[in-house]
């Protein structure tokens, strides 16, 4: 199974992937070892993944969310959101 991860970052921005393993790649991206834009932004939180049926659905759905607001992207985390701020 693939999915596609949205994290928070230190410096409040969002940043998008997909992996096959969620738990693996956000372990990455704090230890400074997964994508470029992350390194100097850590600590990385988990805000959501969307479970993909393919390496190949995964891809286009990030793609896809990579062109939204950050607003949006918040907005689909929402749910995740609300129990931060309770």
């Amino acid at each position: 199974m693939w999915y596609v991860y949205l994290l928070k970052c230190f410096d409040d921005t969002i940043y998008t992937g997909a992996t096959n393993n969620v738990e693996k790649r956000v372990a990455a991206h704090n230890a400074q070892k997964g994508a470029k834009y992350t390194r100097g932004r850590t600590p990385v939180i988990l805000l959501k993944s969307i479970p993909c049926k393919n390496r190949s659905a995964a891809l286009s759905l990030e793609a896809k969310i990579k062109k939204l607001t950050q607003q949006q992207k918040l907005d689909l985390c929402c749910d995740v959101l609300e129990g931060y701020l309770k």
